[in-house]
């Protein structure tokens, strides 16, 4: 039981580092931004997020 604990805590001790390895080492650094208006590639696709979606819909005067 002890055991499984502690292995599981380490575990998750090792995951955390792996991803504050940018935020610590880089100057400056810091998580990249997961919304889809800040993505280039969503951008290119002219993928936007589901409230730019709903605003132009009602801009245009086709809100459902």
């Amino acid at each position: 039981m002890l055991e499984s604990l502690l292995l599981s805590v380490l575990i998750i001790a090792i995951a955390l580092a792996f991803l504050c390895v940018k935020v610590l080492l880089k100057k400056n650094g810091r998580f990249t931004s997961m919304h889809i208006h800040d993505s280039e590639a969503m951008k290119e696709r002219g993928i936007h997020c589901v409230m730019d979606q709903d605003r132009e819909a009602r801009q245009a005067n086709r809100a459902y």
